[in-house]
């Protein structure tokens, strides 16, 4: 699985789904790369408003506030479980 989160500088709830997408990380085996949507004009444009989002596997899965039981329970229906 690969997960993409797209964020900002500055950014506090971006800096909160980091820390829960690096708790997940330790009870699932997934990639995990985050974009800053400034780096890239088609990226600011499409989630200027929305961020952070969620991405898992060129799905997005969640934006603004990320909780943890929301993409632990995204995980595991990508699992199969």
């Amino acid at each position: 699985m690969n997960m993409i989160l797209y964020t900002r500088k500055t950014c506090p709830l971006c800096d909160k789904a980091k820390v829960v997408i690096e708790e997940l990380q330790e009870e699932f085996a997934f990639s995990f790369n985050e974009q800053d949507i400034y780096e890239d004009d088609q990226l600011l444009e499409k989630y200027q408003l929305m961020i952070p989002v969620v991405e898992i596997d060129g799905i997005e899965v969640a934006y603004g506030q990320i909780k943890k039981d929301f993409i632990r329970k995204r995980l595991l229906e990508k699992m199969g479980v």
